[in-house]
């Protein structure tokens, strides 16, 4: 049975309006939009004193975009009347309307919104927590190790290139293969192409789960050269060795293989303690958290809402994605905090810049019927375009920074 909030108007004594927990993307954009519409006695939790615009770390490793661009201090993004509490949380306790902090202090709000993200498992594979960011080993998915991408890259002349992708949900779906496009197209360039062996390991049946995009994209790995392994993962790294195992989950099948570069994403789930939570989706084998694909809200507790990686959504974790679920989380609070039911509905759109060379870009939008959702209708985003990828290295960032982040797009 669904746990209704109190009637609307201040909260009891001691507890916050609304509890905001993670000062990334999501949990950022619902605060400045919950500001603009007038709330007040709003907390955030977030521990990190950096935020970091995640999509740049592609461009990084492929080095078309230096990483201090993708970072600004927290403390300039949290939106004025906001109180920022920099700890962790590490319990919830819906029933009781509380979150833990690490430092064992408990919050109590009247409204929850759930926005952590998600968590990089590096010792989901045996052996990639010893290997990453050593000899040839690294991976965009971290900012510490982005910048390593694009120096083994360079430094590569001949021998093997392996790309992994795991078979959890992961954010940004796109940017295990991206980054092999860019190494390709680089490698291309430099006249090497031909002496490098470029292994993609996806766990899916297809490139992509869009089909159209996915005969484009089928057509770019053939013209690098790109092995692609389908339904396939990378099930154990031996980095003393440079050896890769990947399970072909088809056939059940093993195959070693040697590299001279590895770039690895690990599996990806839920943070730990939203995992052993109540409000944890019990379809998600990765502890996602449930709510409404529609309206956002919890199935069980009225009073709290969930939105970004950390929600258990059938479309892909993008920034895209969030851009679209903020405005919609913010109206059904606001609903439930005037006492109706949420009315906003989330369509399931995400987009997903699938760069394909160091100028050329696709630019894949759809709904959760996989249909395309193109944002501008009049331009051909099946066919690899530069202005596409103008749009992604130029303009993004500040339509993220000052558009976004502050509750205006």
């Amino acid at each position: 049975m669904a746990v209704t909030p109190p009637p609307a108007g201040h909260p009891a004594p001691g507890r916050r309006r609304v509890a905001i927990i993670g000062g990334g993307s999501a949990g950022i954009s619902v605060a400045a939009r919950l500001r603009r519409a007038g709330v007040t006695g709003i907390t955030l939790v977030e521990p990190s004193d950096t935020h970091w615009y995640q999509p740049l770390w592609t461009l990084v490793g492929g080095g078309q975009a230096p990483l201090n661009l993708s970072r600004r201090p927290e403390a300039s993004l949290i939106p004025d009347g906001v109180r920022w509490i920099r700890r962790r949380a590490q319990a919830m306790d819906p029933h009781a309307r509380t979150v833990t902090l690490s430092d064992g202090d408990e919050l109590a709000y009247e409204h929850l919104v759930l926005a952590p993200g998600l968590q990089l498992d590096w010792n989901g594979v045996p052996g990639l927590a010893a290997a990453i960011g050593q000899d040839r080993v690294s991976s965009n998915y971290a900012p510490g190790y982005a910048p390593r991408t694009w120096e083994l890259i360079k430094a590569m002349r001949s021998g093997t290139a392996v790309f992994t992708h795991p078979a959890t949900p992961l954010k940004c779906g796109g940017a295990p293969q991206k980054i092999a496009y860019l190494a390709a197209d680089y490698w291309r360039r430099r006249k090497v192409l031909d002496r490098i062996r470029i292994v993609l390991v996806v766990p899916d049946p297809a490139l992509f789960k869009v089909p159209a995009w996915s005969r484009v994209l089928e057509r770019v790995a053939a013209r690098y050269g790109i092995e692609v392994r389908l339904r396939s993962e990378m099930t154990a790294v031996d980095g003393d060795r440079r050896e890769v195992t990947v399970t072909d989950h088809a056939s059940g099948t093993e195959e070693t293989l040697g590299y001279d570069l590895l770039h690895a994403v690990p599996p990806q789930s839920a943070p730990d303690w939203v995992k052993t939570s109540a409000l944890t989706d019990p379809a998600s084998p990765q502890g996602f958290a449930a709510a409404d694909p529609y309206t956002l809200q919890h199935p069980s507790y009225d009073n709290v809402f969930a939105l970004g990686d950390v929600a258990n959504l059938p479309t892909s974790k993008t920034g895209a994605a969030v851009r679209k679920q903020a405005p919609v989380v913010a109206a059904n609070l606001l609903d439930v905090m005037s006492g109706r039911a949420p009315a906003r509905r989330y369509d399931g759109y995400t987009s997903c810049p699938l760069v394909t060379a160091r100028d050329r870009m696709l630019l894949a939008e759809f709904d959760y019927d996989l249909r395309p959702s193109p944002s501008f209708p009049l331009i051909n985003t099946f066919k690899e375009r530069r202005d596409m990828w103008v749009f992604k290295r130029y303009l993004l960032p500040p339509v993220y920074w000052h558009g976004m982040l502050t509750g205006r797009l």
